[in-house]
């Protein structure tokens, strides 16, 4: 059984021909190749022998905290960038703070209420440099970051931007694919039959018949239907072989911006998906929260029961771009969706006040919602 130092250095030594080889038509394949296999190292660098089918049990296991809440926000960044204050300012919880690095040393959860949601928070410990590897207990932080609905990068505005990269490599190293959505890909293994494919778009990004199948034979794979529904690279398609990684939207919180120049701050300004803050003096968490709820797809819908004025105080949050009644009940109960009949809705998504709806019909923010139940 091979060492996590052997698989390393194999990764290393791949990564270096990688590096070594000329980008073009004619290495395509050889690169399609060298990809599939350090995704495969790396699958069983973070699993054990075998890669995601196998290995230890607790190879991946995060910091134990219960799920509570509509919504779980992870805050994840290097030491000592303002992460126990931030949550100590957004939900009160009491999270140690100094200013030496490593202080929280375990996973310390607090509960923010906004918009009438319970949004958990997680202060996870201060992660370093070659984490996903098991570093600083980085795969313990990172397992927990994958559990969460939304990612806050926290950074220091005052340190260089190249931390930001490295702990997009290292979420990258553990499979977490920031701010995308799994690419329209349809892989279906077979028995017999050899390799069907298909693109259906364009491919310009590297995919074509014999990149598919040079992956596909590191994988052992010899008999598969590929259908490729949108413009790809080598490394997404690898990804859908994977089947283990998580897509996750991811904010930027650049921290401590009292120590910047009015300047400094119009450079930050050219970031996509940032929020500026100081935790400290509390300035801009009316905005991280609103990014938050946007990020996040969440929705309040109002419950009410027959004869009954609507309640108010405790909203069903919902996450999805197009939610239904079908998923609104699956949200109250898993076995209220087959006693459902029909359902009075109020609100934006109702033609006239009150509409009767059927499961598929599409709720928007703050609708008000009275399940009717089949008689009997």
């Amino acid at each position: 059984m091979s060492s996590n130092a052997d698989i390393q250095a194999k990764i290393d030594e791949i990564e270096a021909e990688m590096a070594r080889t000329q980008k073009n038509k004619a290495t395509n394949y050889h690169l399609g190749t060298l990809k599939a296999k350090i995704a495969k190292l790396k699958s069983e660098l973070l699993n054990g022998p075998g890669g995601k089918s196998s290995g230890s049990k607790d190879a991946g296991r995060g910091f134990d905290v219960s799920k509570s809440g509509d919504t779980r926000v992870g805050l994840v960044g290097f030491p000592s960038v303002g992460k126990s204050t931030l949550l100590t300012t957004l939900t009160g919880t009491a999270s140690e703070a100094a200013a030496y690095e490593f202080t929280t040393l375990t996973c310390i959860p607090g509960t923010m209420n906004y918009r009438g949601a319970r949004i958990q928070v997680l202060d996870l410990p201060g992660i370093i440099e070659g984490a996903a590897d098991g570093k600083g207990r980085g795969r313990q932080v990172i397992s927990t970051a994958r559990t969460c609905n939304m990612i806050l990068i926290v950074l220091d505005s005052a340190k260089p931007v190249t931390h930001k990269k490295l702990i997009e490599q290292e979420l990258f190293n553990f499979g977490i694919r920031i701010n995308q959505v799994p690419p329209k890909v349809k892989y279906t293994p077979g028995q017999s039959g050899g390799i069907s494919y298909q693109e259906t778009v364009l491919q310009t990004k590297g995919m074509n018949p014999e990149v598919a199948r040079m992956i596909l034979k590191e994988y052992r794979v010899s008999c598969a239907e590929i259908i490729l529904r949108e413009d790809i690279t080598a490394d997404q398609f690898i990804d859908v072989l994977e089947g283990d990684r998580t897509y996750m939207p991811v904010l930027y919180v650049m921290n401590k911006i009292d120590q910047l120049t009015i300047e400094e701050l119009d450079i930050l300004d050219s970031l996509d998906n940032y929020v500026p803050i100081s935790s400290q003096h509390k300035w801009n968490l009316e905005e991280l929260m609103e990014e938050i709820w946007n990020r996040c797809e969440m929705l309040r819908i109002y419950t009410k029961p027959k004869g009954a004025t609507p309640d108010y105080d405790e909203p069903v949050i919902l996450h999805a771009t197009n939610p239904t009644i079908e998923q609104f009940c699956s949200r109250l109960h898993r076995s209220l969706i087959d006693q459902f009949s029909y359902a009075w809705v109020w609100g934006k998504s109702a033609k006239h006040q009150p509409q009767r709806c059927g499961k598929d019909h599409v709720l928007e923010d703050e609708d008000v919602v009275q399940i009717v139940k089949k008689a009997g």
